[in-house]
């Protein structure tokens, strides 16, 4: 998109603590303009505007009337995803959320079902597998580094979300829980890098019935525990690698890698840069080992990291950059084309949380959709 091209005009509902990074991103970028937000805490969002420089606050109902509006931007619970993204297409706007695109998968094919009616475009987060870091990542698969990809593995081990969130109570209720919290950004790289899951299996528990609120105001508070907190999935794609997730809440520490990919020549490491937020975020070093260097050969045997190999990252987006996905899907509408970060996108990823969590007998759940593969990015994209 040029400069002298019309911004991709925006409208922000919900103004909690997630909204921060997507204000920082897109005011950033001149192809997209945040022209309102607006939640149903009008003082919260009357902050935000002033702390981002927006020029307009307003009530989620006339944000999503306004004429002038290209997009909304849903930024509200998940409980609200598909209520606020059903009104916003009915208003005749695109619409991007944050993850998961819904809390069920009934609510999700009469969005698909609006959106195609009336030609517009659904994304979703996550938009993380766009930063350099994965990007890095495909790259070195597409360039056959270890191989034909045999197996991955996703690991979040943290103890809640009531350590660092004010108000955590709908991360421990039904359509909560760390599988639907964190299990979209590792399962979407999964299939970026991948490719699409045909069938899943999963167990979960829970460690707690209670939490105590240990941050904000409401220190010292308990809260009720009615979703499981520690969840294990087995996953398997089209190609015939295999893959396993854990996504837990109950777990205080842990040397895990958060994601590795295994192929028949080598493998690929990410590991944790950030001991809070850790590789659901864009940038980081990507590490890997080939069967020359690898510690299975009779040379002397490599140990610890100095030994890794650290792949070249040649694309941008290495800081935390959430949001681009939009930036993106706005060049996607504007050259008439599919967005990486699709709907279809997210509602493969839903379909698969949802299987492994439904899954208590411990049999697999075949995964119908097949979504677009997201291409690589172009490494300066987004143009100016």
């Amino acid at each position: 998109m040029h400069e002298s091209a019309k911004p991709f005009r925006v409208g922000i509902i919900g103004t909690g603590r997630i909204s921060d990074i997507y204000f920082q991103t897109l005011n950033q970028y001149p192809q997209v303009e945040i022209a309102v937000c607006g939640s149903l805490n009008l003082d919260e969002s009357r902050a935000k505007a002033k702390e981002h420089k927006i020029s307009r606050v307003a009530e989620p109902e006339a944000i999503i009337a306004d004429p002038e509006l290209d997009c909304i931007l849903n930024l509200t619970i998940p409980a609200a995803h598909a209520s606020v993204s059903m009104a916003a297409l009915e208003a005749g706007k695109h619409i991007y959320s944050e993850k998961p695109l819904v809390s069920t998968l009934a609510d999700a094919q009469p969005l698909f079902d609006l959106a195609k009616r009336k030609g517009l475009t659904i994304g979703n987060a996550p938009d993380t597998f766009l930063g350099g870091r994965w990007q890095t990542v495909r790259k070195l698969l597409d360039a056959n580094t270890i191989g034909r990809p045999t197996g991955c593995t996703a690991f979040v081990g943290t103890h809640g979300t009531e350590r660092h969130v004010a108000n955590p109570d709908f991360y421990y209720q039904p359509g909560g829980g760390p599988m639907l919290d964190l299990g979209p950004y590792y399962l979407s790289v999964m299939v970026f890098c991948m490719g699409a899951i045909i069938r899943v299996a999963g167990m979960s528990n829970r460690a707690f019935d209670k939490r105590q609120i240990e941050y904000g105001s409401r220190t010292g508070e308990w809260i009720e525990v009615d979703t499981d907190t520690h969840v294990q999935g087995m996953v398997q794609f089209a190609s015939g690698a295999i893959g396993s997730i854990t996504m837990s809440f109950d777990i205080w520490d842990s040397e895990t890698p958060r994601f590795e990919i295994y192929g028949t020549e080598g493998t690929i490491c990410i590991p944790d840069p950030d001991p809070v937020h850790g590789a659901n975020i864009f940038q980081g070093e990507v590490l890997y080992r080939t069967r020359e260097t690898s510690r299975w050969t009779h040379k002397p045997r490599p140990t610890g990291r100095e030994h890794w190999q650290v792949a070249t990252n040649s694309h941008g987006l290495n800081q935390d950059s959430r949001g681009i996905g939009l930036i993106e899907m706005a060049d996607a509408i504007a050259k008439k084309r599919k967005p990486r970060c699709s709907g279809e996108l997210a509602y493969h990823i839903l379909e698969v949380m949802m299987g492994i969590l439904d899954n208590s007998g411990g049999q697999f759940t075949e995964i119908v959709s097949r979504p677009p593969i997201p291409e690589l990015l172009p490494e300066r994209f987004p143009e100016s």
